[in-house]
């Protein structure tokens, strides 16, 4: 392995590099050109260690928020620390905190496993991130396998930045949207119209960090003022995070398996808002495709 760390993978014009030990997280994505290379998710800095700095990580065994950190399973309290101060609300699991190991290698594909042991998340559970890529794309599969004695709730995301500009149309189909307090926590689904809407939308400076739900498994980026294309499909999943701050230049385009907070409401409500239980030994995944069209 590089002494960066790095697995580097490439296929025709695209480019991946994949960092395993800063949270299996992807540290580049990118279109090689005449006129050089065009970054397709946002470049991590060459020297890197905050995954916050990436261009995409896993979310597992779930994504984004739970309220205080707290939820009940299975006849068991679970209470889990904030991992991403000053905010209180814990997000995004465990998987993008922790190194990942590296299982396999080719020259245009690599698989990559994080094992976790039980600690405040309770359940034992090993995750595997595969990337292939080729000519066209990069398809990227995150897998959990359920290795405690008991079910196990779970989730999945992935949380791949993209840079902006006035330039840049983010288009997709949904719904509904679910309505944001001052902790970003969901307050209500409204119709996803007027401000939330993202069907040609000029994605910079939107000032959007929302949950989306309808979503048809679809979602085109368009860099007018390069000519790039990249289109994002997840045709199993039905939710989609969407976050543009208001100062610009990044945006976050996520496919996700389960709303935000959907742990901290009652088990009842778990099915419909996302949240899948795996068996012992069942596993559970989110297969994307990161489908690069350029001029």
């Amino acid at each position: 392995m590089p002494a960066d760390g790095r697995v580097r993978l490439a296929a025709g014009s695209l480019e991946l590099e994949v960092a395993p030990e800063i949270g299996g997280s992807i540290a580049a994505f990118r279109l090689r050109s005449d006129g050089g290379r065009v970054p397709l998710m946002r470049e991590s800095p060459a020297d890197y260690a905050d995954v916050l700095e990436s261009a995409c990580f896993p979310l597992v065994p779930y994504s984004n928020r739970i309220r205080d950190g707290r939820f009940s399973f299975g006849g068991r309290e679970v209470q889990l620390s904030a991992n991403m101060l000053p905010q209180r609300h814990p997000l995004h699991g465990t998987g993008w905190r922790a190194p990942w190991d590296v299982v396999s290698k080719t020259e245009a594909a690599c698989e990559l496993a994080y094992r976790h042991e039980p600690g405040e998340w309770p359940w034992a559970f090993e995750a595997r991130q595969r990337f292939a890529l080729d000519e066209g794309g990069l398809t990227l599969e995150l897998e959990c396998r359920n290795a405690s004695g008991e079910p196990m709730p779970c989730g999945l995301g992935l949380h791949p930045y993209f840079v902006s500009d006035a330039e840049t149309v983010l288009s997709l189909n949904t719904t509904q949207v679910w309505t944001i307090d001052e902790e970003i926590m969901p307050v209500a689904l409204e119709p996803s119209t007027g401000r939330y809407e993202l069907s040609e939308r000029r994605i910079d400076r939107a000032d959007l960090d929302n949950g989306y739900e309808g979503w048809d498994g679809a979602a085109e980026i368009r860099w007018l003022n390069r000519g790039a294309t990249l289109r994002i499909l997840s045709p199993e999943v039905t939710r989609f995070q969407v976050y543009s701050p208001a100062e610009g230049g990044v945006f976050c385009a996520e496919p996700v398996t389960h709303a935000n907070d959907a742990l901290s409401h009652p088990p009842e409500r778990w099915r419909e808002l996302g949240v899948r239980i795996i068996q012992p030994g069942e596993s559970t995944a989110l297969s994307t495709r990161f489908e690069v069209r350029a001029p």
